[in-house]
């Protein structure tokens, strides 16, 4: 049987690896938001854009 905390683990890792890819782009100047692809210069925001990227591919993790 599977621990909980575990499972939980092994769906967040592909999301923390995209919030590293996200500010690594951010940090570069890279980053560029939604459809307008207008730079990202805000940190706040930037963070914002990587959790939500996360959050996508949780869900793809966990519906497959």
């Amino acid at each position: 049987m599977v621990n909980r905390a575990s499972a939980r683990q092994q769906i967040m890792k592909p999301g923390n690896k995209k919030i590293k890819k996200v500010m690594g782009e951010f940090k570069k100047r890279k980053l560029r938001s939604g459809n307008s692809k207008k730079r990202v210069t805000n940190r706040k925001q930037a963070i914002a854009i990587a959790l939500s990227e996360a959050r996508k591919l949780q869900k793809k993790k966990r519906s497959s």
